[in-house]
């Protein structure tokens, strides 16, 4: 096969496309610039896409003997990416920008291109694994479950999964992708892994939404409407959240308050106890399926909320455009715009964004 290997610039993806050289396919390896900012450079193990991550791509390109490209998907990436994931937080929602990235520039824009350009398959560094089912290309969580990241992969549809390949899904654990790594000779063996979200390389998600969305003072109230402090901008708090609360009324039992819900119209944020973060009841409209929608309205599954949360049991139900999930056990803390992902044991069924919650704790309590 003709492979458009995508290289990062880290350890996972110079070895996934070393394994496809090794396969015998015509590899060709590309390295997406994300950001205009000729400056950047990588701190750690915190951004990625930057100028070092470009240069390391380069050396394990050559020393595999493949060519190697520079795409500018900066103005893509700016728009699908960043602008929603901006828009979300205005919105009172927690997007997942690393979800985003995945479904509309890896496995969309590069993935369209590369379709183009007369290639069979996009190669990236993901721990997941293809499994060819009676119905078509299966996706499935990868063998090292501590690595496996089937549920950033999950917006991926059955077209894009018939143009994927993924070496490093049966891989045992990530050491032993390291330790491959060391005997090539590829000098990103022990680089650090990137983490956070990769155009905020400091961290501060914080300080970098108050520039882009301003501040504005409003009000904190607890479950009844009750105000118990106040803030500068409802954006700069999720679902969950504790640190960083301006509470001037102490909760009556002393306990610490969590945020619970955030109101961007009013740029009110509700607070109440731990025990109201349970969540009853999901749901959502934009969905997607990694093969064809379920066959039936009700059916039972395992969801993840969160990358590396527990996949929780659950019953599903399919009406009007809509899906709900109740859990056998209430989710902890789940806040509109993060991604639920539906397994069928191993398997990947499809996801939707979580636009509705039910708290399991009536508002009395």
């Amino acid at each position: 096969m003709r492979i458009l290997a995508a290289m990062s610039g880290g350890v996972d993806s110079a070895v996934a496309a070393a394994r496809a050289v090794d396969a015998g396919h015509d590899v060709v390896g590309v390295h997406l610039a994300l950001s205009r900012a000729g400056g950047t450079l990588r701190t750690g193990s915190r951004g990625c896409c930057t100028i070092e991550d470009a240069m390391d791509a380069r050396r394990a390109a050559d020393l595999l003997g493949i060519p190697f490209y520079v795409w500018d998907f900066s103005e893509r990436f700016r728009e699908d990416v960043i602008d929603d994931f901006v828009e979300e937080y205005r919105a009172g929602r927690t997007p997942n920008p690393c979800m985003r990235c995945n479904e509309k520039i890896k496995f969309a824009a590069l993935l369209e291109r590369a379709v183009e350009l007369g290639f069979d398959a996009v190669c990236t560094g993901h721990y997941a694994t293809l499994v060819e089912g009676a119905q078509g290309r299966e996706l499935h969580r990868a063998s090292d479950q501590a690595k496996d990241q089937s549920y950033v992969l999950g917006v991926l549809t059955a077209d894009q999964l018939a143009h994927t390949y993924f070496p490093l899904g049966a891989t045992p654990s990530k050491a032993e992708v390291r330790a491959e790594a060391e005997r090539r000779g590829l000098t990103v063996a022990q680089k650090p892994d990137s983490h956070d979200i990769c155009f905020i390389p400091d961290g501060d998600t914080r300080g970098w939404l108050a520039e882009k969305v301003g501040t504005a003072t409003g009000e904190i109230v607890d479950r009844t409407g009750a105000v118990v402090g106040s803030h500068e901008g409802a954006h700069a708090f999720t679902v969950g959240q504790r640190r960083g609360l301006q509470l001037g009324v102490p909760a009556p039992d002393g306990k610490p308050r969590f945020v619970l819900e955030v109101r961007p119209v009013s740029n009110t944020v509700v607070v109440g106890p731990k025990e109201a973060l349970a969540t009853a009841r999901i749901g959502g409209e934009r969905m997607s399926w990694t093969g064809g929608a379920p066959e039936v309205a009700r059916f039972r599954c395992d969801v993840q909320i969160r990358a590396h949360a527990d996949p929780v049991p659950a019953a599903a139900e399919l009406a009007d455009g809509v899906i709900l999930v109740e859990p056998d056990e209430p989710f902890d803390g789940v806040a509109p715009g993060q991604t639920a992902v539906l397994y069928i044991g191993t398997r990947v069924l499809g996801q939707f964004t979580i636009d509705r919650t039910e708290s399991a704790v009536p508002v009395s309590a």
